[in-house]
Protein backbone atom coordinates (compact mmCIF):
# COMPACT_ATOMS: atom_id res chain seq x y z
CA UNK A 1 0.00 0.00 0.00
CA UNK A 2 0.93 3.55 -0.86
CA UNK A 3 1.64 5.86 1.91
CA UNK A 4 -0.81 8.07 0.34
CA UNK A 5 -2.95 5.45 0.02
CA UNK A 6 -2.47 4.21 3.65
CA UNK A 7 -3.02 7.79 4.98
CA UNK A 8 -6.37 7.73 3.33
CA UNK A 9 -7.25 4.52 5.42
CA UNK A 10 -5.86 5.82 8.45
CA UNK A 11 -8.25 8.62 8.43
CA UNK A 12 -11.10 6.50 7.14
CA UNK A 13 -10.37 4.24 10.40
CA UNK A 14 -10.53 7.52 12.73
CA UNK A 15 -13.82 8.12 11.67
CA UNK A 16 -14.87 4.39 11.59
CA UNK A 17 -13.91 4.75 15.10
CA UNK A 18 -15.42 7.77 16.13
CA UNK A 19 -19.04 6.66 14.82
CA UNK A 20 -18.65 3.35 17.02
CA UNK A 21 -18.35 5.83 20.47
CA UNK A 22 -14.65 5.41 20.60
CA UNK A 23 -12.99 8.25 22.16
CA UNK A 24 -11.76 10.83 19.81
CA UNK A 25 -8.28 10.54 21.39
CA UNK A 26 -8.44 7.19 21.43
CA UNK A 27 -9.50 6.97 18.07
CA UNK A 28 -6.23 9.62 17.06
CA UNK A 29 -3.97 7.41 19.25
CA UNK A 30 -5.14 3.85 17.30
CA UNK A 31 -5.13 5.02 13.83
CA UNK A 32 -2.16 7.25 14.04
CA UNK A 33 -0.11 4.61 15.92
CA UNK A 34 -0.97 1.47 13.71
CA UNK A 35 -0.44 3.97 10.35
CA UNK A 36 3.36 4.78 12.02
CA UNK A 37 4.04 1.26 12.51
CA UNK A 38 3.37 0.39 9.31
CA UNK A 39 5.75 3.26 7.50
CA UNK A 40 8.50 3.01 10.23
CA UNK A 41 8.47 -0.15 12.88
CA UNK A 42 6.38 -0.81 15.56
CA UNK A 43 9.18 0.42 18.37
CA UNK A 44 9.51 3.67 16.79
CA UNK A 45 5.92 3.89 16.46
CA UNK A 46 5.45 3.02 19.84
CA UNK A 47 8.30 5.42 21.24
CA UNK A 48 6.11 8.49 19.61
CA UNK A 49 3.38 8.13 22.43
CA UNK A 50 5.85 9.12 25.27
CA UNK A 51 7.04 11.51 23.34
CA UNK A 52 3.73 13.65 22.82
CA UNK A 53 3.02 12.99 26.10
CA UNK A 54 6.13 14.78 27.29
CA UNK A 55 5.64 17.76 24.95
CA UNK A 56 2.12 18.05 25.99
CA UNK A 57 2.86 17.75 29.70
CA UNK A 58 5.60 20.29 29.39
CA UNK A 59 4.03 22.96 27.58
CA UNK A 60 3.57 26.31 29.54
CA UNK A 61 0.73 27.09 27.20
CA UNK A 62 -1.77 24.40 28.13
CA UNK A 63 -1.48 25.62 31.57
CA UNK A 64 -3.92 28.37 30.33
CA UNK A 65 -6.19 25.76 29.94
CA UNK A 66 -6.15 24.58 33.41
CA UNK A 67 -6.49 28.14 34.71
CA UNK A 68 -9.35 29.64 32.59
CA UNK A 69 -11.21 26.02 33.31
CA UNK A 70 -10.36 26.84 36.81
CA UNK A 71 -11.59 30.51 36.39
CA UNK A 72 -14.65 29.25 34.87
CA UNK A 73 -15.96 26.80 37.51
CA UNK A 74 -14.90 29.30 40.57
CA UNK A 75 -17.27 31.79 39.00
CA UNK A 76 -19.83 29.37 38.43
CA UNK A 77 -19.37 28.17 41.95
CA UNK A 78 -20.02 32.12 43.50
CA UNK A 79 -23.10 32.46 40.84
CA UNK A 80 -21.78 35.21 38.59
CA UNK A 81 -23.87 33.94 35.60
CA UNK A 82 -26.77 34.70 38.17
CA UNK A 83 -25.53 38.34 38.49
CA UNK A 84 -24.96 38.68 34.75
CA UNK A 85 -28.46 37.92 33.82
CA UNK A 86 -30.30 40.02 36.18
CA UNK A 87 -27.96 42.64 35.31
CA UNK A 88 -29.06 42.54 31.29
CA UNK A 89 -33.17 41.60 32.16
CA UNK A 90 -32.95 45.30 34.03
CA UNK A 91 -31.12 46.93 31.27
CA UNK A 92 -33.22 45.25 28.06
CA UNK A 93 -36.46 43.03 29.76
CA UNK A 94 -39.16 46.10 29.33
CA UNK A 95 -38.02 45.97 25.36
CA UNK A 96 -40.28 43.47 23.08
CA UNK A 97 -37.89 40.28 23.14
CA UNK A 98 -36.12 41.86 26.26
CA UNK A 99 -35.21 38.67 27.90
CA UNK A 100 -34.38 37.03 24.67
CA UNK A 101 -31.48 39.81 24.07
CA UNK A 102 -30.87 39.51 28.01
CA UNK A 103 -29.94 35.81 27.23
CA UNK A 104 -28.04 36.83 24.80
CA UNK A 105 -25.88 39.28 26.28
CA UNK A 106 -25.67 36.81 29.75
CA UNK A 107 -23.88 34.07 27.37
CA UNK A 108 -21.73 36.17 25.99
CA UNK A 109 -20.97 37.30 29.19
CA UNK A 110 -20.95 34.06 30.93
CA UNK A 111 -18.60 32.95 27.78
CA UNK A 112 -16.21 35.61 28.79
CA UNK A 113 -15.52 33.23 32.09
CA UNK A 114 -16.58 30.08 31.15
CA UNK A 115 -15.58 29.75 27.13
CA UNK A 116 -17.35 26.21 26.89
CA UNK A 117 -20.27 26.72 24.96
CA UNK A 118 -21.87 23.06 26.15
CA UNK A 119 -21.40 24.89 29.89
CA UNK A 120 -23.05 27.65 28.85
CA UNK A 121 -26.13 25.95 27.11
CA UNK A 122 -26.69 23.99 30.68
CA UNK A 123 -26.44 26.81 33.05
CA UNK A 124 -28.67 29.46 30.70
CA UNK A 125 -31.18 27.11 30.26
CA UNK A 126 -31.60 26.52 34.14
CA UNK A 127 -31.32 30.40 34.53
CA UNK A 128 -33.37 32.14 31.77
CA UNK A 129 -35.79 29.73 30.56
CA UNK A 130 -38.26 29.37 33.86
CA UNK A 131 -37.31 33.14 33.63
CA UNK A 132 -38.68 33.30 29.66
CA UNK A 133 -41.87 30.51 30.47
CA UNK A 134 -42.83 32.58 32.92
CA UNK A 135 -43.09 35.85 31.22
CA UNK A 136 -44.99 33.98 27.95
CA UNK A 137 -42.35 34.06 26.05
CA UNK A 138 -43.15 30.92 22.60
CA UNK A 139 -40.94 28.11 22.92
CA UNK A 140 -38.94 28.52 19.73
CA UNK A 141 -37.53 31.82 20.39
CA UNK A 142 -36.73 30.69 24.08
CA UNK A 143 -34.69 27.70 23.15
CA UNK A 144 -33.45 29.17 20.17
CA UNK A 145 -32.16 31.91 22.32
CA UNK A 146 -30.52 29.72 24.80
CA UNK A 147 -28.95 27.38 21.81
CA UNK A 148 -27.78 30.04 19.40
CA UNK A 149 -26.75 32.31 22.61
CA UNK A 150 -24.51 29.71 24.04
CA UNK A 151 -22.38 29.11 21.31
CA UNK A 152 -21.03 32.67 21.98
CA UNK A 153 -18.63 31.07 24.48
CA UNK A 154 -16.32 29.38 21.90
CA UNK A 155 -14.82 32.76 20.73
CA UNK A 156 -15.55 35.35 23.13
CA UNK A 157 -12.07 35.15 24.81
CA UNK A 158 -10.43 33.82 26.57
CA UNK A 159 -11.36 30.71 24.56
CA UNK A 160 -10.82 27.32 25.25
CA UNK A 161 -11.04 26.23 21.69
CA UNK A 162 -9.22 29.73 20.53
CA UNK A 163 -6.06 27.97 22.89
CA UNK A 164 -6.14 24.87 21.45
CA UNK A 165 -5.70 26.09 17.80
CA UNK A 166 -2.80 28.75 19.34
CA UNK A 167 -1.26 25.60 21.02
CA UNK A 168 -1.77 23.36 17.86
CA UNK A 169 -1.01 25.59 14.63
CA UNK A 170 1.98 27.85 17.01
CA UNK A 171 0.04 30.76 17.14
CA UNK A 172 0.24 33.71 19.42
CA UNK A 173 -3.06 32.85 22.00
CA UNK A 174 -2.80 36.81 22.96
CA UNK A 175 -3.13 37.79 19.19
CA UNK A 176 -6.19 35.35 18.64
CA UNK A 177 -7.82 36.88 21.74
CA UNK A 178 -7.88 40.33 20.16
CA UNK A 179 -8.47 39.06 17.02
CA UNK A 180 -11.84 37.49 18.31
CA UNK A 181 -12.74 40.26 19.98
CA UNK A 182 -14.86 42.60 17.14
CA UNK A 183 -16.55 38.77 15.89
CA UNK A 184 -17.71 38.27 19.64
CA UNK A 185 -19.15 41.61 19.44
CA UNK A 186 -20.98 40.80 15.59
CA UNK A 187 -22.06 37.97 16.93
CA UNK A 188 -24.13 38.85 19.60
CA UNK A 189 -25.30 42.13 17.18
CA UNK A 190 -26.35 39.99 14.59
CA UNK A 191 -28.28 37.71 17.30
CA UNK A 192 -29.99 40.75 18.70
CA UNK A 193 -31.00 42.01 15.48
CA UNK A 194 -32.22 38.36 14.78
CA UNK A 195 -34.58 38.67 17.85
CA UNK A 196 -35.82 42.24 16.47
CA UNK A 197 -37.27 40.41 13.43
CA UNK A 198 -38.47 37.42 14.85
CA UNK A 199 -40.63 39.57 17.42
CA UNK A 200 -41.50 41.83 14.72
CA UNK A 201 -42.83 39.24 12.69
CA UNK A 202 -44.76 37.56 16.01
CA UNK A 203 -45.02 39.77 18.91
CA UNK A 204 -46.47 37.04 20.78
CA UNK A 205 -43.66 35.18 20.60
CA UNK A 206 -42.18 37.74 23.49
CA UNK A 207 -44.39 40.23 25.32
CA UNK A 208 -42.46 43.00 26.67
CA UNK A 209 -41.74 43.27 30.74
CA UNK A 210 -42.93 46.65 32.70
CA UNK A 211 -39.69 48.98 32.38
CA UNK A 212 -37.86 48.75 36.24
CA UNK A 213 -36.80 51.78 38.12
CA UNK A 214 -33.52 53.02 38.36
CA UNK A 215 -33.23 51.27 41.65
CA UNK A 216 -33.54 48.18 40.64
CA UNK A 217 -30.67 48.37 37.98
CA UNK A 218 -28.25 50.05 39.95
CA UNK A 219 -29.04 47.18 42.56
CA UNK A 220 -28.44 44.79 39.52
CA UNK A 221 -25.44 46.70 38.90
CA UNK A 222 -24.33 46.29 42.41
CA UNK A 223 -24.93 42.76 42.67
CA UNK A 224 -23.04 42.25 39.16
CA UNK A 225 -20.00 44.33 39.97
CA UNK A 226 -17.78 41.67 41.28
CA UNK A 227 -18.56 39.75 37.52
CA UNK A 228 -17.21 43.51 36.08
CA UNK A 229 -14.16 43.82 38.23
CA UNK A 230 -13.40 40.02 36.92
CA UNK A 231 -14.03 41.42 33.18
CA UNK A 232 -12.12 44.39 33.87
CA UNK A 233 -9.21 42.97 35.24
CA UNK A 234 -8.68 40.15 33.24
CA UNK A 235 -9.50 41.31 29.76
CA UNK A 236 -8.37 45.11 31.00
CA UNK A 237 -5.42 43.78 31.95
CA UNK A 238 -4.35 41.43 28.77
CA UNK A 239 -5.70 43.50 26.21
CA UNK A 240 -3.86 46.87 27.55
CA UNK A 241 -0.89 44.71 27.62
CA UNK A 242 0.01 44.88 31.33
CA UNK A 243 -0.64 41.92 31.74
CA UNK A 244 0.91 38.54 30.33
CA UNK A 245 -1.74 35.95 29.01
CA UNK A 246 -0.34 33.68 31.81
CA UNK A 247 -1.00 36.29 34.20
CA UNK A 248 -4.41 37.07 33.63
CA UNK A 249 -5.18 33.52 33.94
CA UNK A 250 -3.68 33.78 36.87
CA UNK A 251 -5.36 36.54 38.40
CA UNK A 252 -8.85 35.11 36.94
CA UNK A 253 -8.58 32.11 39.03
CA UNK A 254 -7.72 34.24 42.05
CA UNK A 255 -10.60 37.11 41.91
CA UNK A 256 -12.75 33.61 41.07
CA UNK A 257 -11.83 32.42 44.20
CA UNK A 258 -12.42 35.38 46.48
CA UNK A 259 -15.34 36.01 44.97
CA UNK A 260 -16.52 32.57 45.90
CA UNK A 261 -15.32 32.94 49.63
CA UNK A 262 -16.59 36.31 50.17
CA UNK A 263 -19.96 35.07 49.00
CA UNK A 264 -19.56 32.21 51.37
CA UNK A 265 -19.66 29.45 48.45
CA UNK A 266 -16.39 27.73 49.44
CA UNK A 267 -16.93 24.52 51.35
CA UNK A 268 -14.82 21.51 51.20
CA UNK A 269 -17.13 19.21 48.96
CA UNK A 270 -17.76 22.58 46.34
CA UNK A 271 -14.34 23.05 46.09
CA UNK A 272 -13.05 19.97 45.71
CA UNK A 273 -15.90 19.32 43.22
CA UNK A 274 -15.09 22.28 41.16
CA UNK A 275 -10.86 21.24 41.41
CA UNK A 276 -12.22 17.90 40.13
CA UNK A 277 -14.57 19.14 37.10
CA UNK A 278 -11.36 20.97 36.48
CA UNK A 279 -8.84 18.08 36.30
CA UNK A 280 -11.68 15.98 34.74
CA UNK A 281 -12.04 18.84 31.78
CA UNK A 282 -8.51 19.48 31.42
CA UNK A 283 -7.13 15.82 31.61
CA UNK A 284 -9.65 15.21 28.27
CA UNK A 285 -8.44 18.10 26.70
CA UNK A 286 -4.80 16.82 27.78
CA UNK A 287 -5.44 13.32 26.17
CA UNK A 288 -7.10 15.09 22.93
CA UNK A 289 -3.77 16.89 22.00
CA UNK A 290 -1.64 13.94 22.88
CA UNK A 291 -3.31 12.02 20.58
CA UNK A 292 -3.45 15.15 18.20
CA UNK A 293 0.21 14.81 18.16
CA UNK A 294 0.22 11.31 17.18
CA UNK A 295 -2.64 11.05 14.84
CA UNK A 296 -0.77 14.09 13.17
CA UNK A 297 2.97 13.05 12.74
CA UNK A 298 1.50 9.57 11.05
CA UNK A 299 -0.22 12.35 8.71
CA UNK A 300 3.30 13.69 7.74
CA UNK A 301 4.94 10.60 7.18
CA UNK A 302 2.05 9.28 4.94
CA UNK A 303 2.51 12.95 2.81
CA UNK A 304 -1.25 13.42 2.34
CA UNK A 305 -1.89 16.53 3.94
CA UNK A 306 0.86 17.81 1.57
CA UNK A 307 -0.89 15.81 -1.41
CA UNK A 308 -3.75 17.27 -0.65
CA UNK A 309 -2.66 21.00 -0.75
CA UNK A 310 -0.92 20.46 -3.85
CA UNK A 311 -4.33 18.78 -5.52
CA UNK A 312 -6.01 21.86 -4.53
CA UNK A 313 -3.60 24.05 -5.51
CA UNK A 314 -3.31 22.99 -8.91
CA UNK A 315 -7.24 22.85 -9.30
CA UNK A 316 -7.79 25.87 -10.34
CA UNK A 317 -10.17 26.95 -8.01
CA UNK A 318 -10.03 30.72 -6.58
CA UNK A 319 -8.49 30.82 -2.88
CA UNK A 320 -11.64 32.43 -2.15
CA UNK A 321 -13.65 29.47 -3.19
CA UNK A 322 -11.98 26.93 -1.71
CA UNK A 323 -12.12 28.99 1.53
CA UNK A 324 -16.06 29.30 1.21
CA UNK A 325 -15.94 25.20 0.43
CA UNK A 326 -13.70 24.53 3.91
CA UNK A 327 -16.41 26.81 5.98
CA UNK A 328 -19.43 24.80 4.25
CA UNK A 329 -17.44 21.34 5.34
CA UNK A 330 -16.80 22.57 9.08
CA UNK A 331 -20.58 23.66 9.60
CA UNK A 332 -20.92 19.61 8.60
CA UNK A 333 -18.49 18.77 10.82
CA UNK A 334 -19.34 20.85 13.78
CA UNK A 335 -23.07 19.73 13.42
CA UNK A 336 -21.85 16.16 13.94
CA UNK A 337 -18.85 16.35 16.14
CA UNK A 338 -18.26 17.46 19.13
CA UNK A 339 -16.00 21.13 18.27
CA UNK A 340 -12.44 20.27 19.62
CA UNK A 341 -13.00 16.91 17.71
CA UNK A 342 -13.92 18.65 13.93
CA UNK A 343 -10.93 20.63 14.79
CA UNK A 344 -8.23 18.85 16.21
CA UNK A 345 -8.80 15.95 13.49
CA UNK A 346 -8.71 18.46 10.64
CA UNK A 347 -6.00 20.81 11.09
CA UNK A 348 -3.68 18.82 9.76
CA UNK A 349 -4.83 18.69 6.43
CA UNK A 350 -6.78 22.40 6.59
CA UNK A 351 -4.37 24.31 7.83
CA UNK A 352 -1.42 24.10 5.37
CA UNK A 353 -3.76 24.55 2.61
CA UNK A 354 -5.06 28.06 4.20
CA UNK A 355 -1.95 28.73 4.22
CA UNK A 356 -0.64 27.61 1.64
CA UNK A 357 -3.10 29.70 -0.28
CA UNK A 358 -1.51 33.01 1.67
CA UNK A 359 -4.08 33.36 4.72
CA UNK A 360 -3.13 34.83 8.05
CA UNK A 361 -3.27 32.04 10.59
CA UNK A 362 -4.86 34.07 12.88
CA UNK A 363 -7.88 35.13 10.68
CA UNK A 364 -8.12 31.48 9.98
CA UNK A 365 -8.26 30.64 13.65
CA UNK A 366 -11.01 32.82 14.54
CA UNK A 367 -13.21 31.72 11.02
CA UNK A 368 -12.49 28.55 11.96
CA UNK A 369 -14.24 28.56 15.11
CA UNK A 370 -17.37 30.56 14.37
CA UNK A 371 -18.07 27.69 11.46
CA UNK A 372 -17.99 25.41 14.20
CA UNK A 373 -20.30 27.87 16.58
CA UNK A 374 -23.20 27.44 13.83
CA UNK A 375 -22.22 23.64 13.70
CA UNK A 376 -23.37 23.82 17.28
CA UNK A 377 -26.85 24.69 16.72
CA UNK A 378 -26.94 23.09 12.92
CA UNK A 379 -28.80 19.58 12.21
CA UNK A 380 -28.59 16.51 12.29
CA UNK A 381 -27.35 17.10 15.52
CA UNK A 382 -25.91 20.14 16.82
CA UNK A 383 -24.61 19.50 20.30
CA UNK A 384 -26.41 22.56 21.93
CA UNK A 385 -29.83 21.51 20.94
CA UNK A 386 -29.40 18.05 22.39
CA UNK A 387 -27.87 19.45 25.18
CA UNK A 388 -30.73 22.26 25.79
CA UNK A 389 -33.76 19.03 24.79
CA UNK A 390 -31.21 16.66 27.33
CA UNK A 391 -32.37 19.15 30.34
CA UNK A 392 -36.08 20.40 28.73
CA UNK A 393 -37.17 17.67 26.21
CA UNK A 394 -40.96 18.82 27.24
CA UNK A 395 -39.54 21.75 24.73
CA UNK A 396 -39.80 19.22 21.60
CA UNK A 397 -36.76 18.76 19.40
CA UNK A 398 -38.63 20.58 16.31
CA UNK A 399 -39.24 23.52 18.55
CA UNK A 400 -35.56 24.24 19.11
CA UNK A 401 -34.74 23.74 15.52
CA UNK A 402 -37.16 25.90 14.53
CA UNK A 403 -36.02 28.80 17.16
CA UNK A 404 -32.61 28.33 16.11
CA UNK A 405 -33.19 29.38 12.34
CA UNK A 406 -33.06 32.91 12.46
CA UNK A 407 -29.84 32.53 14.67
CA UNK A 408 -28.15 29.77 12.04
CA UNK A 409 -29.23 32.68 9.15
CA UNK A 410 -27.39 35.52 11.52
CA UNK A 411 -24.21 33.33 12.18
CA UNK A 412 -23.97 32.77 8.10
CA UNK A 413 -24.09 36.77 7.56
CA UNK A 414 -21.52 37.63 10.50
CA UNK A 415 -19.46 34.41 8.78
CA UNK A 416 -19.76 35.91 5.43
CA UNK A 417 -18.72 39.64 6.63
CA UNK A 418 -15.61 38.65 8.08
CA UNK A 419 -14.55 36.28 4.86
CA UNK A 420 -15.15 38.99 2.55
CA UNK A 421 -13.89 42.08 4.54
CA UNK A 422 -11.23 39.86 6.95
CA UNK A 423 -10.44 43.98 8.03
CA UNK A 424 -12.58 43.77 10.30
CA UNK A 425 -10.56 41.22 12.62
CA UNK A 426 -7.52 43.25 14.16
CA UNK A 427 -4.94 40.71 13.29
CA UNK A 428 -1.56 42.92 13.48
Amino acid sequence: MSPLLLGGASFLLMFVLIFLQVPIAIAMILAGTLTSAILIGLDPALEIIPIEIFHALSSPELALVIMFVLMGNLASLAELPRDIYRLSASLFGHRPGGLAMTTIVSSAGFGAICGSSVATTATMTKMALPEMMRYGYGNKLAAGSIAAGSTLGIIVPPSIVLILYGILTEQAINKLFVAAVIPAILGVAFYLFAIVYVVRRNPDEAPALDRVGADVRINAARQAFSFLVLVLCVGGGLYSGFLTINEAASVGVTLSLLIAWKRGKIGKSSLNRSILDTASTTGMIYLVLIGAGIYSYSMTLTGLPAEIVKVIGNSGLPPLVIILLLEVMYIILGSIFDTVAAMVVTLPFVFPLVTGLGYDPIWWGIINVIVMEIGLITPPIGMNVFVLYGIKPELGLKNIYLGVIPFAIADVGRLLLLTFVPVLMIIN
